[in-house]
């Protein structure tokens, strides 16, 4: 069975091991806007999350665009991402 594209983002999400919530979500025009947090404990970069976040994103072709450490909301980075 093939994987949705909800699907297929929160398995990148969770192999990159982070904190994700949906912000906005048009599966109609496949566009998402996720809020990304480290994990209590992580002493990643954010570049270095939001690199492994990215190369994922865009081996699943995905076009991505991030904001790190975005003022307007509670998040590490936030990803706009668009199939």
């Amino acid at each position: 069975m093939e994987m949705s594209e909800r699907q297929m983002i929160q398995e990148i999400l969770n192999t990159v091991d982070v904190i994700y919530n949906f912000e906005n979500v048009d599966e109609d025009t496949s566009e998402y806007t996720i809020l990304i947090n480290r994990q209590n404990g992580d002493v990643r970069d954010l570049n270095v999350i939001n690199d492994e976040t990215k190369k994922y994103f865009k081996e699943a072709d995905f076009d991505y665009k991030e904001e790190v450490e975005p003022v307007e909301v509670d998040a590490d980075i936030r990803v706009q991402i668009k199939r």
